[in-house]
């Protein structure tokens, strides 16, 4: 399916404030609500919204620190990528894994309330799972953009 300039609105204006009724989508693109919903319904249904989430502050729930990991698996290890994978996903200090090309097999973002807490999870959990050879991590120092909007045309 492709997309109108009407739902590339839509979807921009919900990237922005998912909380925004349909009532209050359709007033600021011009439309009136019963076929705004329906847009809205649609694009849920094909795939295009997942899900309406509410950001929340990092900073003010004490999450300081972003440290960005790389993890490279031993010759061995990478028959248990799945579990590797199934353990990354029940860690809820990592908040995004990547598999990678290139030097390393994982690319982790992980958040935690201070670099105690990190080293806490890295030789709790992190440097505990079968398979891992080499973990490189760097800690952001201050964050110059974050967004989870996608660049729509």
């Amino acid at each position: 399916m492709s997309l109108d300039s009407t739902d590339l609105q839509i979807l921009k204006l919900l990237q922005q404030d998912a909380g925004l009724s349909a009532a209050e989508v359709a007033e600021r693109i011009n439309l009136s609500q019963p076929p705004c919903w329906r847009r809205i319904k649609r694009l849920e249904q094909q795939g295009y919204i997942e899900k309406r989430v509410a950001m929340l502050n990092r900073k003010k729930l004490e999450l300081n620190n972003v440290i960005y990991t790389e993890v490279k698996l031993t010759a061995n290890g990478r028959q248990a990528v799945g579990e590797f994978e199934a353990a990354i996903r029940s860690f809820p200090e990592v908040t995004e894994c990547y598999v990678m090309l290139g030097r390393s097999d994982f690319l982790l973002r992980i958040v935690t309330r201070s670099i105690e807490d990190y080293e806490r999870f890295f030789r709790e959990h992190l440097s505990q799972l079968p398979g891992v050879q080499d973990i490189f991590s760097s800690v952001a120092l201050s964050e110059v953009k974050y967004t989870t909007e996608l660049p729509l045309p």
